[in-house]
């Protein structure tokens, strides 16, 4: 390619929490580069102040240049609203690519946009698979690849799921993840956190739970069974349970809103910002998720981790890490934590989280744009 004295412009998407982890640590490495010259948008798709600005704040992440306000909706109405808003701006800000992280509305929304007007698009966290396509997240994945220039990949698996989907490998690169770049970063920062003061909590003296996805909380018969096996692990160790919005929303469908707070061994608490949860996670007797960040971020802390679905997009915290998966039966949640307290998996960190990946995705986009 021809030589270029003017930096490249790229547009670089963010619109929820996972994503917020993400873009930090590439704004970090875009300051210490003149060769690209990188410009905020927020979607809006977390838009509350405890879903968005609070990481923003922890992070030191930059102000968006560019802020859509798109808020909630459905996936199809986001979705198409995301699109439309972000037409506008790429039109009037024409970049070089577009660069879009995760498997949110936002990431698939603004790949299509960028992709449908010719400019080159960039997926970091490329080539995760779940095999799972009644999972949002899944469908998200499979049309960002499809439609993207360069791939960037967390892990091993990544690549071998791209190859097996004819993509080609010229543009697929293992470069780590940068959320462990983050992570990395911060985590001295994290220790500074009063959160265990605050919730009244000793290091290695209680778990963790977060739970969002569908198909845990919007099916009553087995949300009530996650909730039954709360109870249990619960009286064995107290559990800390910071309330996702759809959580909180599904407990009082399900008619369940009056069973967790009056639990003596769950602190419930609303969201939590990045370095009091990462705070809390890193001196975690056990952490229990649905959340696919956490299995990675766990993976890093070597903090035991139940996930609560059969299936997970980042095998590597199983194969390598200390994440397992147990699924949504209360017997075989409960089992498995009697199990990982009576004996703590060991754990490695996977080839290249080693908190240098921001830079290696820059040097890449420098050399192939």
């Amino acid at each position: 390619m021809t030589r270029r004295d003017a930096p490249l412009r790229v547009l670089n998407v963010v619109g929820a929490r996972p994503n917020f982890v993400k873009i930090a640590s590439l704004m970090k490495a875009y300051a210490a580069t003149d060769a690209i010259e990188p410009t905020l948008v927020h979607t809006g798709q977390h838009y509350d102040q405890a879903l968005s600005d609070v990481f923003f704040r922890d992070l030191a992440i930059p102000e968006p240049d560019v802020n859509l306000g798109v808020g909630s909706g459905s996936h199809a109405v986001q979705t198409a609203e995301i699109m439309t808003a972000f037409e506008e701006v790429v039109v009037e800000r024409p970049p070089d690519a577009v660069l879009v992280v995760g498997d949110v509305n936002s990431t698939i929304a603004c790949g299509l946009v960028a992709a449908k007007l010719g400019i080159p698009v960039v997926h970091v966290e490329a080539g995760l698979r779940s095999r799972d396509r009644s999972m949002p997240e899944e469908i998200n994945r499979i049309l960002t690849d499809a439609l993207s220039d360069l791939l960037f990949c967390t892990e091993q698996a990544g690549v071998d799921n791209l190859a097996r989907e004819g993509v080609d490998p010229g543009k697929v690169f293992l470069v780590g993840n940068v959320m462990a770049d983050t992570l990395l970063t911060h985590r001295e920062r994290a220790e500074d956190s009063s959160v265990l003061e605050r919730l009244d909590l000793d290091a290695e003296g209680y778990g963790v739970l977060t739970l969002h996805r569908p198909s845990n909380v919007e099916d009553p018969f087995v949300l009530r069974g996650i909730v039954d096996a709360i109870a249990a692990v619960q009286r064995a160790l107290p559990l800390v349970i910071p309330i996702h919005p759809r959580l909180e929303a599904a407990l009082v469908w399900a008619g369940l809103e009056g069973r967790l707070p009056p639990m003596a061994g769950v602190r419930a608490t609303p969201p939590l910002g990045y370095l009091d949860f990462l705070k809390l996670m890193a001196n975690a007797k056990v952490v229990l998720t649905d959340s696919g960040g956490i299995q990675e971020e766990t993976t890093i802390l070597g903090v035991p981790c139940l996930t609560l679905r059969d299936n997970t997009e980042r095998p590597v915290t199983v194969e390598t890490g200390t994440n397992q998966l147990v699924g949504s039966d209360p017997e075989r949640i409960l089992a498995a934590f009697e199990d990982v307290l009576a004996n703590p998996p060991g754990g490695a960190i996977p080839p290249l989280w080693d908190g240098n990946s921001a830079e290696r995705i820059v040097e890449r986009l420098v050399e192939m744009l």
